[in-house]
């Protein structure tokens, strides 16, 4: 199999990806990198998101520095403005009655919210932002956390999240270490909401710091969970505790060049509201830390290819994502 350039990618470039959240763009400019390629994300005088190219069509200063008012992006080199659609409103230094030239309108590219977070696609999108229908739950609150930059391949992260073998290696800190290291058999099957993946119990250590995530003051914590994947590079984890309580996460990596990628994470749950969400997600942030120290302990892109990497049948959702991943760069 040839070594597919994620970078100039046509198929990764057709789907939605995140690059910010809802709050790190009010009004903005906020500037963000996708794929190689430099954007800037500002909010247009009916509150719209704009995302464009982070250069000014005039003499390619950084859009991303300059500043917002009134939803119109000015450059800060030579002030010309741009609004909604990306076009060039005021050219400061041109004559009253001279028309703004056509070329100085920026390329636009499509962008959307959801879940609290800023989903952009370079290209023509081929599929919709992956379905988290519980966002529209009343029963059900949703708790963001902010984008963060990890040193490690995107693929590298959705390989962890979709793996279960790490639990009593990485997450000793957290959850880890209070089941076995074996894995039993996984059965991959079409999960909800368009995600493929597995079925599956833990045992997980419930120390003081986890009892406002578990809702349990007991030392370990049943739960029964699904992790699942939807392409290209989004995974969705569910658990459900014995008392009824449902914890719901989205993991979303996002290349930003070859090595480095964004992060997030969005929970929902159904508890009782009443417990701030920041510390809900304590608990949940010291894990993800936890891949992170090690997931940046490896280096350069993850090899898709079938037989690249030993694998056994703890890995079976890993392989799958690797399969289907590889072969919509391929198409």
């Amino acid at each position: 199999m040839t070594k597919p350039d994620l970078m100039s990618s046509t198929a990764l470039r057709a789907h939605w990806h995140v690059v910010a959240g809802s709050v790190d763009v009010s009004p903005g400019p906020h500037g963000v990198t996708l794929l190689g390629d430099d954007y800037v994300l500002w909010r247009d005088p009916e509150g719209r998101i704009v995302a464009g190219p982070d250069t000014c069509p005039h003499r390619e200063a950084p859009l991303s520095s300059g500043t917002v008012a009134d939803g119109c992006l000015s450059c800060p080199y030579h002030g010309w403005a741009f609004g909604g659609e990306g076009r060039c409103v005021e050219v400061p230094s041109a004559n009253d009655g001279v028309p703004v030239p056509p070329r100085a309108n920026l390329s636009t590219i499509s962008v959307e919210e959801a879940y609290g977070l800023v989903w952009v696609c370079p290209g023509e999108p081929v599929a919709p932002i992956p379905g988290m229908a519980i966002d529209s739950d009343p029963n059900f609150r949703r708790i963001n956390t902010e984008v963060k930059v990890w040193n490690v391949a995107s693929t590298r992260m959705v390989d962890n999240f979709l793996d279960i073998s790490h639990f009593p290696f990485v997450h000793t800190g957290t959850f880890g270490g209070a089941q076995p290291p074996t894995v039993p058999a996984i059965e991959l099957e079409d999960l909800d909401g368009g995600y493929h993946g597995y079925r599956y119990e833990v045992v997980a250590k419930n120390p003081d710091e986890a009892q406002i995530t578990s809702g349990s003051s007991e030392p370990e914590v049943g739960r029964v969970m699904s992790t699942g994947f939807c392409l290209p590079l989004t995974v969705r984890s569910t658990v459900a505790y014995d008392s009824g309580l449902q914890h719901i996460l989205l993991l979303v990596s996002t290349p930003i060049d070859e090595v480095t990628s964004y992060f997030t994470f969005v929970v929902w749950r159904n508890d009782d509201f009443d417990v701030p969400g920041d510390e809900v997600i304590e608990f949940d942030k010291a894990i993800g830390e936890e891949d992170r120290v090690m997931l940046e302990r490896l280096s350069g892109e993850m090899p898709l290819g079938q037989t690249d990497l030993v694998s056994v049948q703890a890995d079976k959702a890993s392989v799958e994502w690797r399969r289907r991943f590889a072969s919509m760069l391929e198409a």
